[in-house]
């Protein structure tokens, strides 16, 4: 078998001029529907997001996924 290969979807450079990172976790994501295409498009920002745990559950708060343009045409019948 090969490697698992992983491609970087977002990252977060102002938080490294902004703060100083003491320690860094690398954490998943659960994604449904369209945001999946978005994310694999590179339609998201992690920019202003951050990090919320509540209940040893792990929320991420303000990041953007922009939502996926659909390539249906409407055709207005007159």
């Amino acid at each position: 078998m090969g490697k698992e290969s992983f491609k970087l979807i977002a990252n977060n450079k102002k938080a490294y001029h902004d703060y100083f990172i003491d320690e860094k976790y690398e954490a998943g994501i659960e994604l449904a529907g369209t945001e999946v295409k978005s994310i694999r498009m590179g339609k998201c920002s992690v920019k202003e997001s951050f990090v919320r745990i509540d209940k040893g559950e792990v929320y991420v708060c303000g990041m953007n996924i922009s939502l996926m343009k659909k390539g249906i045409s409407l055709i207005r019948i007159p």
